[in-house]
């Protein structure tokens, strides 16, 4: 696909309008030959096209690879014209999308074309810093200097179906070793659930995830339309709500997401132990993180990534973070002590103490270990009436204290575990009462409907400041 063929394919039709000016090249011959040879074949003067549009009615920026123009290598003047444009996007205040495809940094052109990645990644971290999107479409194929710069520096990353995307090209690695790359590595599929990317998408789909991104990332709140649960919560007996949070059928992140959110962009793998997205709650734009239990897949230190991911994300597009606890407990295992799973729970922690824009804690059903505390501290805690927060899991209480876990009930009950312990001790601010005849939908519609109202509370307060501002 052509850069003009994807614009055609994303962009509103007739919406975009060029910012490209020709470049001024110093060259010999034989590289002036090759240049007009390129603008012939790709029809384009350079390997990048850049200008504006609209993705459903909404302004952007774009950058877009030409494949055809020299495998989309980046010279001086195609690093000038994308760092112009970011420039420009950022004076203007647009969200970017760009397209990539490309070998990375042209031969011809050697350390001059080469250290023009930092240049456009300093354009770019820019244009983060000041609160705006960038979204990235990786096209095959994508290596070298472009996936290690322009091309992985989205809040958003997705690649075509099959695409070769990797920092060194299989060509190169093959002649410096005399052997193949290893298969199916270098691939969008592989990148996606190793966590790398955060999907693989056709092209034909893009302006609906694009629309999808904006939708959170640019529109305004709306005002929160579920009814909003009333009533005090009572005391309950901590064994109950241990073993009511591990019913099967009890409401979890996903019923949160389907039946209390719109506009919902997934950001990992559907089995994911951690999930994190761009959604709305009850018309309020924020970004979640929430442990999904019903993957049945232990919390490791890969899923706390995600998560800081998650917080670190928020941040940088200026949106509120919700966080959903629900977990009996991180991973225990020799993979996750090696993987560093203490030092991840301590960096989710630090990252969620630190962040300024609003956050929430949602403590939806379990609460066990670091694997919760992880996710709890927030400005504003919110908790389902039978949700729970202990160190251990009863039972595990129990073998410490009695050597047995028949003692768990007892144990549940003597350390305050419950929601409204909790409330009581300050540790959480609003309880959501929770009903007999709850389903997930209803449960899930009543938390839903308490986080919009708090979002919406602390909408206009100023932001935090960390100890490390002055």
């Amino acid at each position: 696909m052509s850069a003009r063929d994807l614009i055609d394919a994303v962009l509103d039709p007739g919406s975009f309008q060029s910012w490209d000016r020709p470049g001024t090249q110093s060259a010999d011959d034989t590289y002036q030959q090759q240049l007009r040879r390129a603008a012939e074949r790709a029809g384009t003067d350079e390997s990048v096209v850049t200008g504006r549009g609209s993705v459903r009615g909404r302004q952007v920026a774009v950058l877009v690879s030409e494949f055809a123009f020299l495998a989309g290598s980046i010279g001086r003047v195609a690093a000038e014209r994308i760092t112009a444009a970011v420039r420009r996007a950022t004076a203007e205040r647009l969200p970017i999308v760009a397209s990539t495809a490309s070998g990375g940094t042209r031969m011809q052109e050697g350390a001059a074309a080469f250290v023009e990645m930092i240049t456009i990644s300093k354009a770019l971290m820019d244009h983060r810093a000041a609160g705006l999107p960038y979204l990235v479409h990786l096209r095959h194929p994508t290596t070298g200097g472009v996936f290690a710069s322009w091309g992985s520096l989205g809040h958003v990353t997705v690649a075509e179906p099959g695409a070769l995307i990797g920092f060194l090209g299989p060509k190169v690695y093959e002649a410096l070793h005399g052997e193949p790359f290893p298969s199916d590595v270098q691939t969008a599929e592989n990148l996606a659930a190793h966590g790398v990317i955060d999907g693989v998408v056709e092209t034909s789909d893009l302006p609906f995830l694009l629309d999808r991104a904006l939708g959170v990332l640019v529109d305004p709140p709306v005002a929160p339309t579920l009814p909003r649960r009333t009533g005090a919560a009572g005391p309950v007996d901590a064994w109950t709500s241990v073993l009511r949070t591990r019913q099967p059928d009890r409401a979890g992140v996903r019923e949160l997401l389907r039946y209390g959110a719109t506009g919902t962009l997934r950001l990992t793998e559907p089995d994911a132990a951690v999930l994190v997205a761009l959604t709305r709650l009850d018309g309020r734009p924020c970004v979640l993180v929430g442990q999904d239990r019903s993957q049945s897949k232990p919390m490791g230190p890969a899923a706390l990534r995600q998560a800081r991911r998650g917080m670190n994300l928020a941040q940088t597009v200026g949106l509120p973070l919700v966080t959903v606890i629900d977990t009996a407990g991180a991973e225990l295992s020799r993979a996750a002590e090696e993987g560093g799973l203490a030092g991840e729970i301590a960096l989710c922690i630090s990252t969620m103490t630190t962040l300024t824009v609003p956050t929430l804690s949602v403590l939806l059903g379990q609460g066990t270990g670091g694997g919760a505390l992880a996710l709890l501290p927030a400005t504003t805690v919110i908790a389902a009436e039978h949700a729970w927060l202990a160190p251990l899991p009863p039972e595990g209480a129990s073998a410490i204290v009695y050597r047995d876990t028949a003692h768990a009930p007892e144990l549940a009950a003597a350390q305050h575990i419950t929601a409204p312990d909790l409330h009581a001790a300050g540790t959480i601010h609003h309880l959501v009462p929770e009903h007999d005849t709850d389903t997930a939908e209803t449960l899930a519609i009543a938390v839903a409907a308490e986080c919009a109202a708090q979002l919406t509370a602390i909408h206009n307060t100023p932001p935090r400041t960390t100890s490390t501002q002055k």
